[in-house]
């Protein structure tokens, strides 16, 4: 049975939450605060993290930064305010998805389980591949990666795209080609998640992220992978 865990400090809303996810068949956690909310995750380790940005103790905003560093669980986030501002900073700090109050359970519930259908797919066992562009290294199998003889620290997300974008490289690939291939057809989100995880990748793997010879901006389209000489 999947977890999920709701940091919201609306009393009234968090058990409507948790009475309808546990109809769903989920096991529901709640936190009432950022802190209490954090030391959670880290000790049930769920599956979810459904986080309001509103928290006392420590908003949902350094909730969400602090775990990004830590762990790739996904995170959906609430918030009562509108503006657009608030969508893009939390897709900035890795936030899987967004959603703004007042909600419809049944939206709601059709993110949480496009959500859990994603984080679900296991990678295929397969033969040993082993990816070489310039002086970069990925071992797909292991799900290792190497800049020259450095080894890069990638989550989940970042790791699968750097993958499809080595594979393919020389071929210019769209916005929503990468969020199908990396996201899954079921990810309800927009092209600002391909972006903002493009930019992660450069700040890894590019000698100079701001002149990238790697991961190339394809003006109107997306992104091409090319493979320097070194």
């Amino acid at each position: 049975m999947s977890t999920i865990l709701i940091v919201e400090d609306e009393t009234t809303l968090a058990e409507t939450i948790r009475y309808n996810l546990e109809r769903e068949g989920y096991s529901v956690l709640i936190a009432s605060d950022g802190v209490q909310g954090l030391e959670q995750a880290r000790r049930e380790q769920p599956d979810l993290i459904v986080l309001d940005i509103m928290l006392p103790r420590l908003d949902g905003f350094s909730v969400c930064r602090i775990l990004r560093q830590e762990s790739d669980v996904p995170i959906m986030m609430l918030t009562a305010r509108q503006d657009e501002v608030d969508r893009i900073a939390g897709l900035e700090l890795g936030a899987d998805d967004y959603i703004s109050k007042p909600f419809s359970l049944g939206e709601f519930l059709a993110r949480v389980r496009a959500i859990m259908r994603r984080s679900e797919r296991q990678p295929r066992a397969g033969g040993r591949e082993v990816l070489e562009a310039g002086a970069l290294r990925v071992d797909t199998s292991s799900r290792r990666a190497w800049s020259e003889s450095r080894e890069l620290t990638l989550p989940q997300k970042e790791f699968d795209l750097l993958t499809c974008l080595v594979r393919n490289r020389g071929i210019a690939l769209s916005r929503d080609l990468l969020l199908e291939r990396v996201w899954g057809l079921d990810f309800i989100g927009d092209s600002r998640t391909v972006d903002v995880h493009i930019r992660w990748l450069r700040e890894k793997i590019e000698p100079e992220p701001a002149h990238p010879r790697y991961i190339q901006t394809v003006r109107g389209v997306g992104y091409r992978f090319e493979a320097p000489e070194q």
